[in-house]
This record gives C-alpha cells, sequence and structure tokens, in this order.
C-alpha cells in the first residue's frame, strides 16, 4: 500500500543516518497524522453501505448456505466498522462531524463498546501500555512470575480465565458485555449511563430481529457475526501486546515512544484481512502515533525505516497463535514472556 499523497509523506532517511528515536520519530510520523477528509468520508460511507447491505442478504436470503457466508462476511465488516469508530475517538479522522459521531456512537453501542467505557479504557490502555508494574491497564491482565507465585488461588483463577483462549473465543459476552459495558454500569452508572443504552440497543435489535423473521434471522444478521466481529476483535487487541518478543519497561526506562516499539506487534495479515482490520496490525505506528488515521499507518511504515523490522512480527496462522496464547506470565529475570508450564519449572 503505498502514500495516498506523495506530497504528504517524508522521505526514508538517507544511507548512513542516525535512526530517529524518542520525540524526533514521533515528529516524524506527524505528516501522516494529517487526516484525507474525502478518504475518510468514503471509507465510512462504503463501509456503512456494506454492512447493512450484508447483513440485509443474511436476513432476508432463503437459502441458509448463502445466510452462513453473509453472516461470517458481515462479522468481518463489523471489524472494520469498529476501526472507524476506534479512530473516530481518537480523534485521527472525522474531527468535529456530527454526523459521524451520531452514526459511530450508535455503532459503538449496538457493537458493546460503549463510548464512555471504551474512551477510559482506551486511554489508560495507551498511556500506561508496557509499563512494568502498571501493565493490566485497560487492556488484558498481566502478572509477573512473582506476582503469580504469590498470588492466592482464588487470584490465580481468574487471572487464568481472563486470559483463557475460551474466554478470548467468546468475547461477545465476556469481553464486550461483562467487561466493556454491564462492568462499568454498575460500578458508576452515573457515569457510564451509555452504557445502558448500549445493552438495551443491542437487546432490542436481536427481539426485533425475532419478531419480524425468527431466530435464524437474528443469529445469521447480528448474533453471529457479532460473535465472529467480537472474537477476532478481543484477539487482535491480546496478539498485539502478547507475544513472543514482547518487552516490558520498568518505569525508569519506560515511555510511550519506547513501549510502542517494544510492547505492540507488527501483525503480518495479509491484504485481504489488512482491509477488513482497517491496518490495525500496524499496531506498533498507531501506538507511536495514535493520530495518525488508519489508512496512512502503512504508509508511514513504508516511509520511515526506524518502523521497519523493529517491532516483533506476528501472524494469524496457528502456530503463531498457539505461541501467543501459551505466552502468560512476565519473568523479570529472563526479561521475556513465559508459559505456566516454563514458570512452574522454574520454581
Amino acid at each position: 500500500m503505498g502514500p495516498a499523497n506523495p506530497e504528504d509523506s517524508e522521505p526514508a532517511d538517507e544511507p548512513g543516518a542516525k535512526p530517529r528515536t524518542g520525540q524526533t520519530l514521533v515528529a516524524a510520523t506527524k505528516p501522516f497524522a494529517r487526516e484525507l477528509r474525502a478518504k475518510s468520508w468514503w471509507c465510512f460511507w462504503s463501509t456503512l453501505a456494506i454492512v447493512c447491505g450484508v447483513l440485509t442478504a443474511a436476513a432476508l436470503v432463503p437459502w441458509w448456505p448463502v445466510r452462513a457466508i453473509a453472516s461470517i462476511f458481515g462479522g468481518l465488516m463489523m471489524v472494520r466498522l469498529f476501526i472507524l469508530y476506534h479512530d473516530y475517538m481518537h480523534g485521527s479522522i472525522l474531527r468535529r462531524s456530527r454526523v459521524a459521531k451520531l452514526v459511530l456512537y450508535v455503532c459503538g453501542g449496538l457493537l458493546l463498546a460503549p463510548p464512555s467505557s471504551w474512551r477510559k479504557n482506551h486511554n489508560l490502555h495507551h498511556t500506561n501500555m508496557g509499563k512494568l508494574r502498571d501493565p493490566q491497564v485497560g487492556g488484558f491482565p498481566l502478572l509477573t512470575v512473582t506476582e503469580w507465585r504469590d498470588a492466592s488461588k482464588w487470584t490465580r483463577v481468574r487471572y487464568r480465565v481472563s486470559r483463557h483462549p475460551l474466554t478470548i473465543l467468546t468475547a461477545a459476552f465476556t469481553v464486550f458485555f461483562l467487561s466493556m459495558t454491564l462492568g462499568p454500569l454498575t460500578e458508576n452508572w452515573r457515569k457510564h449511563w451509555d452504557s445502558l443504552l448500549a445493552l438495551l440497543g443491542h437487546v432490542a435489535v436481536i427481539a426485533l430481529l425475532c419478531w419480524f423473521g425468527g431466530f435464524a434471522t437474528a443469529l445469521f444478521a447480528f448474533i453471529l457475526p457479532y460473535g465472529i466481529a467480537a472474537t477476532l476483535g478481543a484477539y487482535l487487541f491480546f496478539v498485539q501486546h502478547n507475544f513472543v518478543g514482547m518487552k516490558l519497561l520498568p518505569a525508569e526506562e519506560w515511555s510511550a515512544e519506547k513501549a510502542a516499539i517494544l510492547s505492540s506487534s507488527h501483525l503480518d495479515l495479509g491484504l485481504v484481512m489488512r482491509w477488513f482490520t482497517g491496518d490495525i496490525g500496524y499496531h506498533h505506528v498507531h501506538h507511536l502515533n495514535r493520530t495518525i488515521p488508519f489508512y496512512r499507518l502503512a504508509e508511514a511504515m513504508q516511509a520511515l525505516p526506524e518502523l521497519q523490522g523493529t517491532a516483533k512480527t506476528t501472524t494469524l496462522i496457528p502456530r503463531d497463535v498457539v505461541a501467543c496464547i501459551r505466552l502468560a506470565l512476565w519473568d523479570e529475570e529472563k526479561g521475556r514472556m513465559v508459559s505456566y508450564a516454563e514458570a512452574a519449572a522454574d520454581a
């Protein structure tokens, strides 16, 4: 994916030039944070049109194999729609647009990521990601080997459940319903009143689809695609900060720029999945500068040598997925993630 507007891009450094780091590197990404407004609107309207069209087909087509295919496709399109919501919440696309705000807030609510909850957790994630002593803020919990050995049985059970593959597989319920929506609502309903609207809207959509077309319609047009989107979204979030080679930094060494490179992965997804996931696989670039629109992340990486080959790369092939999921604890002595079995063997 080449530069969308070559005039906005900075040329790569000359051979032998000193690599940029820290705020100098962040400054080098700023040209790519300029939104291409027409492209943002195109992505917005085309994504909405495809989502509505494919889910309508999943609801109305009489042949269940076609409905199933449309449902799967709809789930992938929900992931792309969520990336639009994600970028809007970061202020990287369609800033100050009332239309975009209304539509994307509704979409975020229906996908059980209400704005108040998402903004709080995701902003905390960006400002704390990669910190050794506070690695779990805004994301999946993460203990050190020492903390794991000192933990109570109940704490260990909760920790294992929170990071278990089944929790990711059932993310529609565990991550989005319980953690993202119901949890904030019960903790502070005045602050997170939009979580109640999200729950009501989510249930209302399912109820209306059941009323007008039966359970099969609700299943193919919303429940199944949403389940697929939630599972894929949860795993994407997990693997972006839980991978072979991931590093955590002590407070005295930590900086957002270091964490972006050392604690975020480059998820190599291929052209098709890159489109569905809005290039979120270039996650180290996103963490380096969250105001870069998703459609310019690859462009930024292509233009800046410091972003090429620096972050660890993983994929969605089964071998890499298993390798990422088995990593469970941070070993401070070894300076890397280890499995439960490795931690037990070293005890």
